[in-house]
């Protein structure tokens, strides 16, 4: 006996393959699994909240690059950022940390999707204290004007180096490796 496919049964089997064509992504041999990527996690968290995070005595050099959605010199910068990350990021002396400067109400959407669309993996704050900005942009480094992007490298609670413009995935090494 031939039974034919019928309609609901040819969505069910061929869903799958056109949600991962949706998505940008081709079919391949891979599993639909492999194409999954976790949800990044954005912690919103107050000042007195982050800095104790990156200002530890452990002997890591801690990245924390300050920047927002709606900062384009921000947006290009973040790949090369992940890039050099992947270089790092097995070494146990490093800690690269992205601090969003978005809105608060933004963490679980905006600035989430634009994590996991970059895959920004790493850390991930949002920092919602910007009444009181004019404490912590200056605690952070006392010359920076509050613009972004921003990048401070940090090792045992001492800032070794603050830079206030973009940065490239090459400049970004080097800063990197002077201070591993």
């Amino acid at each position: 006996m031939i039974r034919l496919i019928t309609p609901y049964y040819f969505l069910l089997l061929t869903l799958p393959f056109f949600s991962l064509v949706a998505n940008g992504q081709q079919s391949s041999s891979k599993t639909a699994d492999s194409f999954i990527v976790a949800d990044p996690v954005i912690l919103v968290v107050d000042y007195n909240r982050l800095k104790p995070i990156y200002t530890k005595e452990n002997d890591t050099l801690y990245v924390v690059n300050f920047w927002a959605t709606w900062c384009r010199p921000c947006v290009e910068e973040l790949p090369d950022f992940m890039v050099v990350n992947d270089r790092f990021k097995d070494n146990q002396k490093f800690k690269m940390i992205l601090v969003s400067l978005d809105d608060a109400e933004k963490a679980n959407g905006t600035v989430k999707n634009f994590a996991k669309r970059l895959k920004l993996n790493v850390d991930n704050y949002l920092l919602d204290d910007i009444k009181k900005m004019n404490e912590w942009i200056p605690d952070v480094d006392s010359l920076w004007s509050g613009s972004i992007p921003a990048t401070l490298f940090i090792k045992n609670g001492r800032s070794l180096r603050f830079v206030e413009n973009s940065l490239d995935k090459d400049e970004l090494e080097s800063i990197i490796k002077l201070y591993l």
